[in-house]
């Protein structure tokens, strides 16, 4: 039975593992009982004995062997390690494997008797820990068969540190190992490659890390590649060369570096030698291209790159090897509207970019592209002064106003409040409609902010300067009709586009909750004009109060105050109107 130790050691477990190893080391091994094979009785030769014998003769590719029976024995060359060195008269000793009585004739085996003596030699000069070489013979069940005199087994856990994809691709090596038990009953070995490497890598790593200081240079063979970095075997002990310390400009990947088995110098970042730990580095060997970078690349200096990354708020450009900057989506067109940076430059471009700022403790360059070009906005001011009529198309329109396009790429913002003097406007498209084409005014000019502010209500003469206080005074009894009615009053149409307010207070003599109850929308009322505010631009209006005049009138001759004239007999309004367009323009 295998050693029980010996399974747990190997990682093996169960009884069917347990027969794997017991097969691969007995029968693979030594094809039988060994002791059988050594059988010898006194006075008699018996199948299993080895004999001394001596080439005596060549028979095409055998070797005619006299072993001192009554006929000699026949060896094929391959019976011998090396043919070429076989000669007459030498003398080797065989096993006896069969006796044929009637002929006469003895069956022996060279290979087998060497077998069986390197057995003997190897119990009795080898003990477990001990290191062997053998070459590896074939893949078995479990593991490897490898010849170190004998065959042994090598399990595939036991192959290395790491265990390989493939363990068939150490068949015909030569490999060393530690033996890791010799059951002498059964005469199998079982040999350890990875407790080897793993002894050897540990004395080094403790001499490695008695040695190693940061800042060192040193060599070692890149072994594992990762998303992040590689593991670089410096010789007992791995180091981590990260991502990022690989190389000063941007990389994708570990592996468009360094390579698996690929020697290497690196220089030793940091050191934890409680926790066994190497931080190394590629790119420390060199430079930083960063040590000068304000003296290379001032605020304001011209300079080519190569576009090598492309994200929703910009482009990284590459000015020189290790070197990039960012080139915001904001810094790219003075005029043109960039939703994204793909619509203006593609990865692989060489573009002209000025830079704008550097920040050398970050790391980070800010460049411009728009710059590389006269600013437009630097001419509007003398283009467009206050004043001037410009005629262009509505381009977008907002609750607050609307965009109009002065010249490609410099729009004008109408403000809904310079729509019209009159007009109560909500939003524009009250009055304007997106591609229509309007003239209006420039009323500012913010070169700073890049805004121009446009009026079409100053297209013409503000009514409330004289018109509406020459035509609407306090006092007057107008007409009007219901167009609003809210919870605090109700908005009447004077004339079009002019409006007054008819306070809840003012509806009637008694308290109305509800101004619903007294009026409606589209009805036409007689009002009276309370106030004309000026400088708010309102009409106050009282309805309560018009009623108390047309009592008063009931019993007085005197004529009403009215627009164009008075009112009639009746109370009608005269003949004569005012009206404003959409800028507020009398008619």
């Amino acid at each position: 039975m295998v050693d029980r130790i010996l399974i747990e050691q190997l990682g093996v477990e169960d009884k069917q593992a347990e027969q794997m190893v017991a097969e691969a080391l007995g029968q693979n091994v030594a094809d039988g009982d060994m002791d059988g094979l050594v059988a010898t009785q006194i006075g008699e030769l018996k199948v299993g004995a080895i004999l001394k014998g001596k080439i005596v003769g060549q028979a095409g590719d055998s070797y005619l062997i006299e072993v001192g029976l009554k006929s000699e024995g026949m060896l094929d060359k391959n019976e011998f390690d090396d043919p070429s060195s076989v000669e007459i008269g030498d003398a080797i000793e065989v096993l006896l494997e069969d006796i044929e009585s009637e002929q006469g004739t003895v069956q022996i085996s060279k290979r087998r008797a060497d077998r069986i003596r390197n057995w003997e030699k190897i119990i009795s000069d080898c003990n477990e820990n001990d290191e062997v070489t053998g070459k590896v013979m074939r893949k078995i069940k479990g593991g490897l068969l490898v010849d170190i005199g004998v065959p042994v087994f090598l399990p595939a856990s036991q192959v290395d540190v790491r265990r390989p994809a493939d363990i068939g691709q150490f068949i015909g090596k030569d490999i060393k190992a530690q033996i890791v038990k010799i059951d002498t009953d059964r005469r199998n070995i079982v040999i350890s490659r990875r407790r080897l490497i793993e002894d050897q890598r540990a004395e080094a790593r403790n001499q490695l890390l008695e040695t190693i200081k940061e800042g060192d240079a040193v060599k070692g063979i890149v072994k594992n590649i990762a998303d992040f970095g590689a593991f670089v075997d410096l010789g007992g002990i791995d180091g981590l060369l990260h991502i990022t310390d690989m190389s000063w400009g941007r990389i994708n990947h570990p592996s468009e570096m360094v390579r698996i088995d690929e020697e290497i110098e690196v220089k030793v970042l940091n050191i934890d030698l409680e926790k066994e730990k190497i931080a190394l580095g590629l790119k420390q060997k060199e430079d930083s291209p960063w040590h000068d970078i304000e003296t290379k690349y001032p605020a304001n200096t011209r300079v080519q790159g190569i576009v090598t990354n492309i994200m929703s708020y910009g482009a990284f450009v590459k000015l020189e090897e290790g070197v990039e900057g960012l080139v915001h989506i904001s810094e790219m067109s003075w005029t043109k509207r960039i939703n994204h940076p793909s619509e203006l430059v593609s990865i692989g471009q060489e573009v002209e970019v000025v830079v704008l700022d550097v920040n050398k403790d970050k790391q980070e360059i800010s460049l411009g592209i728009k710059q590389t070009e006269v600013n437009p906005w630097e001419l509007v001011a003398e283009k467009y002064p206050p004043g001037t009529v410009i005629e262009g198309k509505v381009r977008n329109l907002a609750s607050y106003g609307a965009f109009i396009e002065i010249e490609p790429g410099i729009d004008g913002l109408l403000h809904v409040s310079d729509l019209s003097w009159t007009k109560k406007l909500t939003h524009p498209n009250e009055v304007l409609k997106k591609g229509e084409t309007v003239k209006c005014v420039v009323l500012e000019v913010d070169q700073g902010k890049q805004r121009i502010a446009l009026g079409l209500k100053q297209m013409s003469e503000d009514p409330w300067h004289e018109a509406i206080p020459t035509h609407y005074q306090p006092g007057m009894i107008v007409k009007g009709h219901v167009t609003k009615i809210t919870n605090f009053g109700v908005f009447v149409e004077l004339e079009e586009d002019l409006e007054g307010l008819l306070h809840i207070s003012e509806l009637a003599d008694h308290k109305v909750e509800n101004p619903q109850d007294i009026v409606q929308v589209n009805q036409e009322l007689e009002v009276k004009i309370l106030r004309v505010d000026l400088e708010d631009r309102k009409i106050g209006l009282s309805l309560k109060r018009a009623q108390w005049t047309v009592d008063s009138d009931q019993e007085s001759t005197e004529p009403r105050k009215d627009l164009g004239g008075g009112m009639d007999d009746h109370g009608a309004l005269g003949t004569d109107k005012i009206t404003f367009g959409p800028g507020g323009t009398r008619t």
